[in-house]
Formats: structure tokens, C-alpha cells, sequence
């Protein structure tokens, strides 16, 4: 079950869905469509062959009304057959003639298995293969006698029979009879018939042009629906001569368009209907073996699917394979591997985005844990520089109630700023985080204390917004300014001196500005205070700048003795390093001074997140 939830598995099973219903949606439109097609070639052949067998029988029917025309328009035949002379010779003569112009049409063709032609008084002339002369002589009371009888002349179209119809001894092989009456053209007076016994085989042969398959059935029907002829030619098909008025009769439910394809036609030269059926089973064999077909190809289809959902899938988790089994390497502290994949853009940029947080990671831990050694020696210096702070502390509150009993309530200050600035710089449970605010307060007791022992030499100005108060910076950040400011700065001046304190801000920066109009500094001086502060100060030096003896730490024309330098304090390049290594290289402390015209200190921090967009353009000083 976890398998399932794998990048790998969910695209893969994403890819492989998708491609999957893509086929069977274009397979079963594609299958429909090629149905139909099927279906309507078909119904287009069978009508096509239809059309063409109606044309054949027409062919065919036509030559037929042809010969029994040319015998009713033979003058000389039929007025021997109406005049009967009572010479046995002559009439031995006149029967021959007959029988020769008979013979004639006969031979003209090959289909025709006999002719037979009865006169309205009795006598008949026929011409056949074999067996001339074995007659039925009870043809008066036949049903197909009476048709050719009760016609007016044109062509009646009797069917297929077993049999012949008249002799008796021909019954092997069915016939197809037709036939019509004749008339003197003179008096327009019928003077008998004429009956026609062709073979089938022409219009079995035109019939089989119909059919579309093996199992299709082709029909020829009268108008009564009985059957003719047909393409199933056995006993049950044809008819005797005595079933010829209730012949087999054409089922419709046999002919049902639910099971068969059914097309039909009606020749000119007859009252006929032409009917081909052919089972849809015959047809759905052919779209068996298109669907087999389109079986084939989807199987091969899903296979190649299949092979190529494994491929994209595996391109696109593999690298994220590698990318998860990296984190998890960083997630048990090891920052020093790196992923190396190349792969689709995004996720190029996904990898090397955490290359580069991984190798962010690792310097921030290496800069945090220099912060926080920094930070110690800091703290260490000021415990140093303190003996037993509490009895300090109470030490001092008893000289300060002391003084303030004695109404020495200036001195009492000054012993007050003192206590508050011991109990401040002695206190690190915080590791060195406070607030400007917090720091302010600290500097104005430091104030105290020096224009106190100054005598008004020495003021301070101080213009920071409220929204800025809450910033956080290092403990101990304003203290070592403010007493070089004093010291370096200001107490070597002839006159009175300012400390102004304000800030200002950039597009990222909030910068705190203190400023004194003191003695400033040379360029040689601040170029190696610059110099301590960017180099010996840095972030990840090698050693503090208060333990390098060439190291000035001043503000004035006086340089610092090295002895002084590597008093444990908490210098400016101390400084400068912890913010650094809070917040980064391009933050901390910058210097300019002018000599004669005093030194300005700035504290670069980032400006808070929250400020960011209300004062990311604002500048001030």
C-alpha cells in the first residue's frame, strides 16, 4: 500500500490511465465508425447486385418475349394452323411446316427444352429433346393451361417446375415455363397457345450474381409472394405442375431485418419481385475480423503505454529519488552532500535550489556557531570585568541611599546609571538578544554618568521612531560607540561636544546613525580601523582584533596603545563580528570620519520583514 503513494507509482498509474482511456475512446469511435462502414459497403454492394440481376432477367425475359413474338407474328404458321384441309397429304404437309418453323425457334437456342403449341380446336405441335409426343392429355383441367388461357395476349411467366409440364417422362430436371396466347393478326382472334420449356440455368446464374456471400438466399416472387425461382434449388422450391396455384409461399418473418440484410428489386418485363437475404451473421464475420484485428493493435498498444508511463514516470521520480534520499541525509546532520541530476528544467532548478539551501544551511550553522563563541567571550569579558556583581550591586544601592539621605542627589545618579549599567551588561541569559529600546535606556544611564564627570562638555540627541524601538539587535552594540564617541572623540575637544542618535533606511537596510562632532580621525587611522573591522573582525576570522597588537581601537588623532588593545573588552570589531554573523557579510558597522569635523558611526542591519514594504524606499538624515 505504501508502493501506491509513491511519486513513481502515482505518475505512472496517472500516465498509464490516461493513455488507456485515450484508446478506447479513439478504438470504439474507430470501431463504430468502421461498423457502420461495413455495414453500409454491404447494403451498397447488395443493392449494386441486385440492380444488376434485375437487369440481367430483363435481359433474359426480354429475348424470351422476343421468340414467342416472332412465332405470333409467323402469318404463314398460324393460318395453317387455323385452316385444317381435309387431304390426308396436305394435311401431313401443313402439320410439317408447322413442326419445322417450331423446330427452328428450337434450335435458335440452347436454353429452350421443348415447345409446345396447342391450337383453340385440340390439335398440338410441340418440338422437345426426347420422349416427342408422351403428353399429359388431361393439360385442359391444369392450372397453368387456364392462365395461358385466360390471358390477353401478353407474356405470362408460369415459373420454375420439377418437371415438364406436358411430358410426362421428363421429370429429372425442373424447367422454367412460360408462355402466352396467339392471335390471327388479321381478325385479332385467338387461335391458340403457345407454351415455352427453357432450362434454368440462366436464371439460376443471374440469381447467384445476387448473392454477397455463401449463406445468401436469392428469391424470385410473383405477386402473390410465391416463390419462382430461388437460389436454393431443391424439391421444395420448385413446384409441380398440379401445386402451381398454391405454391410455396415466402415467410416474412423469414426475411426479418433484425436477423438478415434484405434487399430486393422488381424487373420491367415482369410482375416479378426480386429478393436477395443474406444472414448479418456473414457480415458480423467480417467485422469479427476487423475487431480481432483492433483487439491486436490495442493489446499492443496498452504495451507500448505501458513502457512508455514507465519511462516518464521513472524520468520524472528518479531524480526526485535522489533528491528525497539526500534530505534525509541532511535530516540526520550530514550538510555536506549534494545532488547532481540533470533532468527537466524545473526540476534542475529544484536541485540546485537545494544545493544551494543545503550549502546556506551548513555556513549559517558554521556562522552561528562562531556567533555564539563570540558571543561567550563577549559575555566572558564582561563577567571579567566584574568582581562578585551582586555584592556590586547591593554595594551600590547602599552608596546610593546613602548619598540620597545626605541630599547628594546628583551623585546618587550617577551611582544609580551605574548599579542599572552593571546589572544590564552582566546579564546574558538571553545570549546578547535585547531590543533598541533596551539598549537606549542603557545609554542614557551611560550618559548620565558622563556629563555628570564632563560638566556639560558632553549632550546627546536621540530621534528614533516609535516603530523601530522594538528592533532586535546584539546586547552591548551601542555601548562601545558611544564610548569611543567620549572617549576618542569628544573628550579631546577644545569645546562642547554632541552625540546625535537617529535612523534612517534603505530599500533593505534600517540603519542607525550615531553621529559626534568631535576631533574624527586621519585617513592612514581609518583606513586601519576599516581595516580591523572587515579583516580581523570579520566573520569567521581567526582571531579577535583586540589580540592583534597592530589593531587601533580609537576614534581620535591618539591611537589606543596595544597593551590597551587587548584589555578583555568588548570592542568594535567585536561587534561589527557578531552582526555580521547574525544577519550576514554585507551587514554590521561602517565608519566615516572627517578630522577636525567628527566621526560617524552607522549599524547596518536588515530591515525588520514587517516594516519592509511600508519603508522599503524611505530614507532619513
Amino acid at each position: 500500500m505504501r508502493k501506491l503513494n509513491t511519486l513513481y507509482m502515482r505518475l505512472f498509474l496517472l500516465i498509464l490511465s490516461c493513455m488507456l482511456v485515450l484508446i478506447l475512446v479513439f478504438s470504439m469511435a474507430y470501431y463504430h465508425k468502421l461498423t457502420g462502414i461495413i455495414h453500409s459497403q454491404t447494403r451498397e454492394m447488395a443493392e449494386k447486385n441486385i440492380s444488376q440481376t434485375v437487369d440481367l432477367f430483363d435481359l433474359l425475359l426480354k429475348g424470351y418475349d422476343s421468340i414467342t413474338k416472332s412465332l405470333n407474328s409467323n402469318y404463314e404458321m398460324l393460318r395453317l394452323m387455323k385452316e385444317r384441309d381435309s387431304d390426308p397429304a396436305v394435311k401431313v404437309i401443313n402439320d410439317r411446316t408447322i413442326t419445322n418453323n417450331i423446330g427452328a425457334i428450337y434450335y435458335s437456342r440452347d436454353d429452350i427444352a421443348a415447345i409446345y403449341i396447342i391450337t383453340n380446336g385440340g390439335v398440338m405441335y410441340n418440338y422437345e429433346r426426347k420422349f416427342a409426343g408422351v403428353v399429359d392429355a388431361n393439360y385442359a383441367h391444369k392450372e397453368w393451361y387456364r392462365k395461358l388461357k385466360a390471358s390477353a395476349g401478353e407474356m405470362v411467366w408460369l415459373g420454375l417446375y420439377r418437371g415438364s409440364v406436358m411430358n410426362e417422362l421428363q421429370q429429372e430436371e425442373p424447367v422454367f415455363v412460360f408462355g402466352r396466347q396467339l392471335y390471327d393478326l388479321t381478325d385479332h382472334r385467338s387461335v391458340g397457345i403457345v407454351m415455352f420449356e427453357t432450362y434454368p440455368q440462366a436464371i439460376m446464374s443471374a440469381l447467384s450474381n445476387a448473392s454477397i456471400s455463401s449463406n445468401s438466399k436469392v428469391y424470385i416472387t410473383d405477386k402473390d409472394k410465391r416463390i419462382i425461382a430461388s437460389t436454393k434449388m431443391d424439391a421444395s422450391w420448385a413446384m409441380s405442375s398440379d401445386e402451381l396455384a398454391t405454391g410455396p409461399v415466402l415467410d416474412p418473418d423469414t426475411i426479418s431485418a433484425r436477423d438478415n440484410l434484405v434487399v430486393s428489386a422488381q424487373p420491367r418485363m415482369a410482375d416479378w419481385s426480386v429478393i436477395s437475404m443474406t444472414p448479418r451473421s456473414d457480415i458480423s464475420a467480417r467485422i469479427d475480423q476487423t475487431r480481432q484485428y483492433l483487439i491486436a493493435v490495442i493489446a499492443a498498444l496498452v504495451v507500448l503505454s505501458t513502457a512508455i508511463a514507465t519511462v516518464i514516470s521513472r524520468t520524472l521520480s528518479s531524480p526526485l529519488r535522489l533528491l528525497v534520499r539526500e534530505m534525509r541525509r541532511v535530516e540526520t546532520g550530514d550538510f555536506h552532500g549534494s545532488v547532481n541530476v540533470r533532468s527537466f528544467d524545473e526540476i534542475n532548478y529544484l536541485v540546485t535550489s537545494f544545493n544551494r539551501m543545503v550549502n546556506r544551511m551548513d555556513e549559517l550553522i558554521e556562522r552561528i556557531t562562531l556567533a555564539s563563541v563570540s558571543e561567550k567571550n563577549a559575555e566572558l569579558a564582561a563577567l571579567q570585568s566584574q568582581v562578585n556583581p551582586h555584592f556590586l550591586y547591593n554595594t551600590l544601592d547602599m552608596i546610593y541611599w546613602m548619598l540620597d539621605e545626605r541630599g547628594s542627589e546628583k551623585l546618587g545618579r550617577v551611582i544609580l546609571s551605574l548599579s542599572q549599567m552593571f546589572r544590564y551588561s552582566s546579564d546574558w541569559e538571553e545570549a546578547s538578544k535585547t531590543t533598541l529600546r533596551h539598549e537606549l535606556e542603557q545609554m542614557k544611564h551611560y550618559m548620565t554618568i558622563i556629563e555628570n564627570r564632563l560638566a556639560g562638555r558632553v549632550s546627546t540627541e536621540i530621534d528614533i521612531g516609535e516603530e523601530w524601538l522594538g528592533t532586535l539587535i546584539p546586547k552591548m552594540t551601542l555601548q562601545p560607540i558611544f564610548e569611543n564617541a567620549v572617549k576618542s572623540g569628544l573628550e579631546p575637544k577644545a569645546g562642547p561636544g554632541v552625540i546625535r542618535v537617529y535612523t534612517r533606511t534603505t530599500e533593505r537596510e534600517l540603519q542607525i546613525v550615531v553621529e559626534d562632532d568631535g576631533v574624527g580621525m586621519d585617513e592612514g587611522t581609518l583606513a586601519r580601523l576599516r581595516e580591523a573591522l572587515h579583516v580581523g573582525g570579520a566573520a569567521g576570522g581567526s582571531r579577535p582584533a583586540q589580540e592583534s597588537p597592530s589593531v587601533p581601537e580609537m576614534d581620535g588623532g591618539t591611537p589606543v596603545l596595544p597593551a590597551a588593545a587587548r584589555r578583555k573588552g568588548i570592542g568594535l570589531p567585536n561587534v561589527h563580528r557578531r552582526l555580521a554573523l547574525q544577519h550576514g557579510e554585507e551587514y554590521g558597522l561602517r565608519i566615516d570620519s572627517v578630522q577636525g569635523q567628527g566621526t560617524t558611526v552607522t549599524i547596518a542591519l536588515p530591515i525588520p520583514t514587517v516594516r519592509r514594504e511600508a519603508h522599503g524606499t524611505a530614507h532619513r538624515g
